[in-house]
């Protein structure tokens, strides 16, 4: 069963940080594209960043760049989110995504992050 599972969410004040994770279980990350996106209330889903099948080059949206790196264990078949300099702007349902060349991507469930004092 082919599965995407984001942990690592939480409460946090601004200025904190959070590392999410996303576990892939029932196929290889090794050949797709792994992305993170998020949405907040009452927005669209967007693009955060992305990072190419062997992690040697990514991508940000630039509402993010700077405070967050995206990272890949292919050998943990897991993706990474270092979040830092959080800003209640930045709370949103976290989701995580695997895309190959062929066009087939699978999506997680999301995790919650909540930026508040």
């Amino acid at each position: 069963q082919v599965q995407l599972v984001e942990s690592g969410g939480g409460l946090v004040q601004p200025g904190g940080s959070l590392r999410l994770s996303c576990a892939a279980s029932g196929f290889t990350i090794s050949v797709y594209a792994m992305s993170w996106h998020r949405q907040a209330p009452g927005k669209e889903r967007e693009l955060v960043a992305t990072v190419t099948t062997t992690g040697t080059s990514t991508n940000y949206a630039d509402s993010i760049k700077g405070r967050f790196t995206i990272s890949r264990d292919n050998a943990k078949n897991t993706v990474y989110l270092q979040m830092n300099s959080l800003k209640p702007e930045d709370t949103a349902v976290y989701y995580c995504r695997a895309r190959h060349a062929s066009g087939i991507a699978y999506w997680g469930k999301g995790t919650l992050v909540t930026v508040s004092s």
